[in-house]
């Protein structure tokens, strides 16, 4: 069997338009990138810039946050064409099964499936601890037993709140993809709200002084420090997943992917440079490092609208990582390489029913049990090598299709995708050995299933037996 069989891209766009399988066009630039900075600012901005300027960077995590930036920046353009021209769900796995073939593209959705897993695994963690923070505000203390994941040692069983929220946003998106589109765009105007008020009330209480030793950890520090919070961009990638729910997404696609990166890049410099000219660098290393400054220049009534934005963010990221994984299981089913009951839609709210419970209820299992350090670098190193493929993969279509119509087409090609692998396999090359371990672990599983299952049930290897049989 040809295991690199490609997709052919007017095929791909023919089934996202399909009769009884079609998904309900919905969204525009707007609901987009409120889409994307859903998903970028949540736990990057909230509770991670402080470990990372703690343990890695110092005051030069704005180096950290821009280096993970231009990464992301150079991997956003290539996801900007592809997603303009191939708008089907899936992402980078559509994406790579055009490009690269049936194998590869397995491979990256089955690491796809890690990324937005695992990360609404994380993202439901940390909600978890700023809602118990916000609940000790009014002296209200769960058992301990219930606040977090498994661990002897410290009397915990379960992370109650962490499973609560990944099923009540799983039962939002059931409701329909506008009315989880709306709630995302009020639920991120309030934490952009929230984010623009301590830059307005921490920029007062600057001390230049606090921003010396610059650099306490050399660069190679700078450089763990942007792997680190490459977790906070991840996200805009989802956007691309929404492809097949967009009105004119040759035009929209590309304007709520860039948009939304750039808004955020800016709110994270800002940030990164406000919160460690306030606090010494040593100090942050805290699990809610923006309420935690404001609560050491004695602001305390603006902490309180801190951890409230917080929940807030976490919430939206939540809701997007959990939406991207439901497409995503979607498009690998439509293929035939999982079961098919992942691609069913239900014919009332058009939305993939069965699926958004299955995974909604798997997510919350890990977000009860997974410790939250384990979780999130996992989630970094599934992210970068989706990044690598589908920036490579520009310059494969480049060379094998180039009369394709492309509404928006990368600039600089071929060196903005190079840069983009270029910096994305730097990134990746700083995560611990052990993550890795766990990543090929991973793969391993997946290549598995494939040989197992996918191969023989793919909708391409039907249609070649058909057409054998008639040969």
């Amino acid at each position: 069997m040809n295991l690199f069989r490609k997709k052919p891209i007017d095929v791909l766009l023919k089934e996202a338009g399909g009769k009884g399988a079609s998904l309900k066009k919905e969204l525009g630039a707007f609901d987009l990138t409120m889409l994307g900075i859903g998903a970028i600012i949540g736990t990057g901005i909230f509770v991670l810039t402080g470990v990372a300027a703690a343990e890695h960077a110092g005051p030069a995590l704005v180096l950290s946050f821009i280096l993970s930036g231009l990464a992301c920046v150079f991997a956003a353009l290539c996801y900007a064409e592809f997603a303009s021209t191939v708008p089907v769900s899936g992402s980078a796995y559509t994406y790579s099964y055009a490009a690269f073939g049936e194998l590869i593209a397995w491979i990256l959705g089955w690491d796809l499936i890690l990324e937005y897993g695992v990360a609404s695994s994380a993202v439901a963690v940390g909600w978890s601890g700023y809602f118990q923070g916000l609940l000790a505000g009014f002296g209200i203390e769960l058992p301990k037993a219930l606040t977090n994941a498994y661990d002897p040692a410290k009397g915990t069983i379960i992370d109650l709140p962490a499973i609560a929220i990944v099923l009540l946003i799983t039962f939002l998106l059931t409701r329909g993809v506008k009315k989880s589109a709306r709630f995302n765009a009020i639920m991120v105007i309030i934490k952009v709200a929230v984010v623009l008020l301590f830059l307005a009330v921490g920029v007062w209480y600057v001390k230049p002084d606090n921003w010396t030793p610059f650099m306490p950890f050399g660069f190679s520090g700078v450089a763990t420090g942007a792997a680190t919070v490459f977790f906070a961009y991840i996200g805009f990638d989802a956007v691309s997943t929404a492809a097949e729910e967009v009105k004119n997404p040759q035009r929209n696609m590309p304007i709520g992917i860039i948009a939304s990166l750039l808004i955020c890049t800016i709110l994270y410099i800002a940030v990164s440079l406000v919160l460690t000219g306030i606090v010494p660098y040593d100090q942050l290393n805290v699990k809610n490092p923006v309420a935690f400054a404001l609560n050491y220049i004695h602001q305390d009534w603006v902490a309180g609208f801190i951890s409230l934005g917080a929940i807030a963010g976490i919430t939206t990221v939540l809701l997007v990582m959990l939406y991207g994984q439901t497409r995503l299981f979607y498009a690998i089913s439509r293929d035939g390489l999982l079961p098919k009951v992942f691609s069913r839609v239900s014919p009332v709210r058009q939305v993939p029913f069965v699926n958004t419970w299955l995974t909604g209820v798997l997510v919350a299992f890990f977000a009860g049990v997974v410790p939250l350090n384990k979780l999130a670098e996992l989630t970094n190193i599934g992210t970068l090598f989706a990044f690598i493929v589908v920036s490579a993969g520009v310059l494969v279509l480049r060379k094998t299709q180039p009369d394709l119509k492309r509404a928006f087409k990368t600039p600089l090609v071929p060196l903005v995708p190079l840069l983009a692998v270029a910096f994305c396999g730097y990134l990746v090359l700083q995560l611990p050995a052990m993550t890795w371990i766990g990543f090929v672990s991973w793969l391993l599983i997946g290549l598995v299933i494939y040989f197992v299952y996918g191969r023989r049930h793919s909708t391409l290897n039907e249609q070649a037996q058909v057409n054998e049989k008639v040969s």
